[in-house]
């Protein structure tokens, strides 16, 4: 979740940090994959988050790490096997770390795939963000049931599920029902952190002098592992990062560290030049509300990384649908959060109903549509009346929430065709209805409008997306 203030680090207190950081020598952590046969499974890629390393062909892996600084060591499962999951989470291709050892050893077992996947589905929610026992009700009655219904429409295609963040509301207390939710769906279900999915008393690791004294993290990484890590399914790369830089108290900004864009580097670095590849964030890199104030502040080095690959971004955190493409090369997804605007009602801040991303892969190629949660699949936009929407008294208006510059939106008047209707931004009045009529400037882009004439009957919107899908409503006069 994004609210619209900023907190500025001072240098000293960053040095001051740092300048406690200080530990002995790195340690070492080694260990051996497997599959589930016993068999040795060579050129596995294995991170502390920090360093990297590959196994040899006897499956062995070796590197140095300081277990006190990078907890978890882990593996970017190959597309030849299974993704490792306990109860639908995903789980068991991290380990924890011996803080107290100079030696670990972390074994990790691979089940491989009978077939090669070629086709998977891939779903995106942002901010479930529940903070007391109602929003976790409406969570679990609502989005969940909504979410298992989608998975079983796809029997026979694998489900990747991916939150990305805001999984709860600053309530570490509520993390393990959050997981329970999300448990069992007929899917395998990843996590990304959010700015609420830290510990307030805390600043993040890469803030904390002492490690052992507890960090924000550290109920993340108990219930979902790293926060940065990669996997492979079918012909996609999957990235999960954190660019919250968090400083405890609620303090933090959008960012990522130098070390976190060293680390995307080095994992890419084992990634074919042209690859399609999925980065899920809290944060997004390009969304304009409110002048792009909850954007991550050094995008343009995260660009220039992904510079050589066909990339998809998935984002949350400002509670407002937005699609943008920052560079040839990268779609960005900022979807609509799951609670909304925060459980105030089922509508986000642009309008776009609470929801989730449904991704079809198909080898290489991507399709997508956004799911409204308790609605069919084919509810794609909300029009209005002439007089409905406030600021617009005479003109019919249609709020398509997935629109981007490829979608087609036309309007016919008692069946005639009159053209395309009208982009414009505004605040939707769904949004200030719920607010009890209170506008608070979220003016959104995915707003178009036409004005009939006085003996209209009958009006019909057409939407065409990017698919070549249409949706279209008609609107009784």
């Amino acid at each position: 979740m994004k609210r619209n203030y900023k907190h500025i680090l001072f240098p000293f207190v960053l040095c001051g940090l740092m300048a406690a950081q200080t530990s002995a020598a790195p340690g070492i952590v080694k260990g051996r994959i497997t599959d589930t046969q016993g068999k040795p499974v060579a050129q596995v890629v294995v991170t502390d988050g920090r360093n990297f390393t590959t196994t040899d062909g006897t499956g062995h892996y070796r590197m140095e790490s300081d277990a006190e600084r990078q907890p978890l060591v882990y593996i970017s499962t190959p597309s030849a096997y299974k993704l490792p999951a306990t109860d639908g989470i995903a789980d068991r291709f991290y380990q924890f770390q011996k803080a107290d050892s100079q030696e670990n050893t972390c074994n990790f077992t691979l089940e491989p795939r009978e077939t090669p996947t070629r086709r998977f589905v891939y779903i995106a929610i942002s901010d479930p963000q529940v903070k007391t026992d109602a929003h976790l009700d409406r969570f679990r009655k609502e989005t969940v049931p909504d979410l298992k219904c989608t998975v079983d429409s796809f029997k026979g295609q694998e489900v990747v599920g991916m939150a990305v963040g805001d999984l709860v509301w600053d309530a570490m207390n509520l993390v393990e029902p959050y997981k329970e939710c999300v448990s069992h769906l007929g899917l395998t279900m990843f996590q990304a952190i959010g700015n609420h999915d830290f510990n307030l008393k805390y600043a993040d690791m890469e803030r904390t002098a002492v490690p052992e004294s507890g960090y924000g993290e550290a109920d993340y990484h108990k219930a979902f592992g790293p926060t940065d890590y990669s996997f492979n399914i079918g012909q996609v790369h999957v990235v999960t990062m954190k660019d919250i830089d968090y400083q405890g108290g609620k303090k933090y900004k959008e960012a990522f560290t130098p070390a976190q864009l060293a680390w995307l580097k080095k994992d890419l670095s084992y990634v074919p030049k042209g690859s399609l590849v999925f980065l899920n964030l809290h944060a997004p890199t390009s969304n304009t509300t409110a002048e792009g104030s909850g954007n991550t502040s050094n995008t343009s080095e995260l660009l220039d990384i992904l510079k050589d690959y066909q990339v998809h971004i998935f984002a949350g955190h400002t509670h407002f649908y937005e699609n943008a493409q920052p560079a040839a090369n990268i779609y960005e997804h900022n979807i609509g959060a799951a609670c909304g605007a925060w459980w105030a009602g089922h509508v986000n801040r642009c309008g776009a109903p609470n929801g989730y991303l449904i991704v079809e892969v198909d080898d290489k190629n991507v399709k997508w549509h956004y799911k409204a949660t308790g609605k069919p699949s084919d509810y794609q936009f909300r029009t209005y009346k002439p007089g409905e929407f406030k600021s617009q008294p005479k003109q019919v208006v249609a709020n398509i929430w997935d629109w981007d510059p490829d979608w087609k939106v036309e309007w016919f008047e008692d069946g005639k065709p009159k053209g395309p209707m009208q982009p414009f931004e505004d605040e939707d009045q769904d949004f200030i209805t719920m607010k009890n009529g209170k506008a608070e400037g979220y003016h959104t882009r995915h707003l178009f409008r036409a004005q009939p004439s006085t003996s209209a009957r009958t009006i019909t919107v057409k939407a065409t997306n990017r698919f070549h899908e249409n949706y279209t409503q008609q609107i009784e006069l």
